[in-house]
């Protein structure tokens, strides 16, 4: 077993730790709101697979059992800290609007199909990952939901994490279930819930709102209090009820 913990590679991480309010280093509870946000080092287990320990434990048993009924469950991410998911947040941003010419709201819009805007990621938290079955060989974009459904390259291993993730406390998060709302349908995105459970208990406790509205990055001055509200609650919220 591989223990590790996170290096932030961004040469501001600091600074930004220096000017947060004292409030917000405080931990009141289990888990501060700077480590819900992706903002300071968390231990890390397993090279490839950088979880928290108990969801790194019950990965790597889900995964030996699924070996034996042929499927190597590869991921393809798991952590992400805040300045990485910011990363994907602003190439993005700059992609639909310069290259595309998408209007900033637009823009935002079509980024918030599939990705988080920083800060609210649940890949900041060390408990949910990506997977793909390592067996199979694909061209292009690998986690494409077509390629988990009818002749697929990734259906048998989908067949598998439904019958069987939930022995390992592993859920879909972003089901496929009628009138979800929020982030689109994900058959590659599994949570480990005794951990992500609590945790999205006390990220609903802070001002999740009031936070977004002080982060720094392109297209966040085009966040509306109407946006936020509604982007905590489908977002954030509609998901799969047995991860609430």
């Amino acid at each position: 077993m591989e223990r590790r913990s996170f290096i932030k590679k961004s040469g501001f991480s600091g600074l930004a730790l220096s000017l947060m309010p004292s409030w917000a280093l405080n931990k009141e509870f289990e888990y501060s709101i700077l480590e819900l946000m992706g903002k300071v080092d968390i231990e890390l287990y397993g090279k490839g697979i950088n979880l928290r320990k108990k969801a790194h434990d019950a990965f790597v048993d889900m995964k030996k059992a699924a070996y034996n009924d042929g499927i190597d469950i590869k991921i393809v991410s798991s952590y992400r800290d805040f300045y990485r998911q910011e990363g994907i947040w602003e190439r993005k941003f700059l992609r639909f609007t310069e290259d595309d010419g998408m209007r900033p709201l637009d823009a935002i819009d079509k980024i918030i199909e599939y990705s988080t805007i920083p800060g609210t990621s649940r890949h900041h938290w060390g408990t949910d990952i990506d997977i793909i079955d390592g067996y199979r060989k694909v061209e292009g974009d690998v986690l494409d939901p077509a390629k988990f459904e009818n002749d697929g390259p990734f259906v048998d291993l989908k067949k598998w994490m439904d019958e069987n993730s939930k022995d390992y406390d592993f859920y879909l998060v972003y089901t496929d279930d009628f009138g979800r709302r929020g982030f689109k349908y994900e058959p590659w995105h599994y949570s480990y819930a005794p951990i992500s459970i609590p945790m999205l208990t006390e990220f609903r406790r802070k001002n999740i709102l009031k936070l977004l509205q002080e982060e720094d990055f392109l297209g966040s001055e085009h966040f509306t209090n109407g946006f936020l509200k509604n982007y905590i609650q489908d977002n954030i919220l509609d998901i799969n009820p047995a991860l609430l």
